[in-house]
């Protein structure tokens, strides 16, 4: 099943936090013989597999001759920019029953307000003397963030968000008794008591579309960077390796710098490709060789030209939605591509056959980053920066081309496996 815009939005409303994400990928692995298996176990040599460590996600193939040859890695992240539940998040405020939130990455807040949310994530409950992680997720709108009237704000001017004040959400009214990780629980069909830890977050419950006159745009939450996700787990799926042995790597926390067990700058990836290595009953040495030829492409999601704001882009490159994948460079290193890697992608697109666009930030703004320069200085394995064009990053609803998503994919999967 190629990537398509329709995939996309399904994907992404299945997706509504970084554990959901990869037990949607685990999903569409396994309907493809994908297997996966245990860090803590034994690895088979050969195959197909994938190993999921909270909210991040490894696969990869093998085929017996496979030991010395080089890796082709496509990396995103799974994490958005939200706002997430505080651990004692009851409050009694002015008669209302409210939960206390807390942004998450660089949200964008005022695109929170005033919007159904529904509540997904993480419990760890007890299980007799273990531990068990259980996935919850309620679609119902039940949280909401109110806006301040505009006759209550100073001169009628925009308000100025305080995220310790103001991004808190309702629930109810009265002086009730009401716990909201009681509900969550009773929703999840634990006991509240038997709750031992919660990473809960707010999603909006608006489903994913295609809009426009002529539907050539896609409207979804979460397109930074679940776009990527998908589009890389269909290029994943699709490929047939030859002289390369295909990994895909989706990492949680990037929002919020990678710096976890998980995350990019954590040693998840090289680990993982150093097991590969062994389980074929390669050494150290196979295992650094390999790595000598291998190639990240680090897939998130690019600025698009906005139309009123055209100003606040670098001159000369116009970045347009539906027209084809493109490559971020940034020589402060906030993305990972140079001259080689910029090569090998611009190869891939026109390998499959898709236009490439040319991506740098404006000289006097700070520029975001990606999991591509922690990746490449973690692994020391030559890496690209590239992404689909959208516009609104980071806001609550983000917009981008329809065609935009099996162009994507396309050229992931060339990256994949090169001619």
């Amino acid at each position: 099943m190629a990537a398509s815009p329709h995939g996309l939005c399904e994907f992404i409303d299945a997706s509504p936090s970084p554990f959901h994400a990869c037990a949607t990928v685990a999903e569409r692995l396994r309907a493809t013989g994908y297997r996966e298996v245990a860090e803590s176990d034994a690895w088979p040599a050969t195959g197909r597999f994938f190993t999921v460590r909270a909210g991040s996600l490894i696969a990869w193939r093998t085929d017996a001759d496979s030991r010395s040859v080089p890796f082709r890695i496509v990396g995103a992240h799974t994490d958005s920019p939200n706002l997430r539940v505080k651990q004692h998040p009851d409050r009694f405020v002015a008669g209302w029953q409210v939960v206390a939130l807390q942004p998450y990455g660089g949200a964008w807040l005022n695109s929170w307000l005033d919007r159904d949310l529904g509540v997904s994530g993480r419990l760890s409950i007890r299980d007799g003397n273990t531990v068990e992680h259980r996935l919850v997720r309620i679609d119902d709108p039940i949280l909401r963030v109110p806006q301040l009237a505009i006759h209550l704000a100073e001169d009628r001017k925009a308000v100025e968000l305080n995220p310790q004040r103001h991004v808190n959400a309702v629930w109810g009214v009265g002086s009730g008794s009401l716990s909201f990780v009681g509900y969550v629980a009773e929703k999840a069909g634990v006991a509240a008591d038997d709750v031992l830890g919660a990473d809960l977050m707010t999603h909006d419950l608006t489903p994913s579309a295609l809009v426009g006159a002529r539907r050539e745009l896609l409207s979804a939450p979460r397109l930074d960077n679940l776009a990527t996700c998908y589009a890389g787990m269909e290029a994943f799926v699709a490929v047939e390796p030859t002289d390369h042995v295909p990994v895909l790597v989706l990492f949680d926390h990037e929002e919020v710098g990678s710096q976890s067990d998980h995350g990019a700058q954590s040693d998840l990836l090289l680990t993982v490709l150093e097991r590969i290595t062994l389980a074929e009953g390669g050494g150290r040495e196979d295992f650094l060789r390999r790595l000598s030829g291998s190639m990240v492409a680090s897939g998130d999601m690019a600025h698009a030209t906005h139309p009123n704001y055209p100003e606040r882009h670098e001159p000369s490159h116009l970045i347009e939605v539906n027209g084809g994948p493109v490559l971020k460079v940034q020589p402060n290193l906030r993305y990972a591509t140079d001259g080689r890697t910029a090569a090998a992608f611009a190869l891939a697109c026109a390998q499959a056959g898709v236009p490439l666009q040319r991506y740098e930030h404006r000289a006097d703004l700070p520029c975001g980053s990606t999991i591509g320069p922690m990746t490449a200085a973690g692994t020391g394995i030559p890496t690209v920066d590239v992404g689909a064009a959208q516009l609104a990053m980071h806001s609550a609803r983000e917009i981008m081309g329809a065609d935009d998503v099996g162009a994507y994919s396309a050229a992931l999967q060339a990256f994949l496996s090169p001619a």
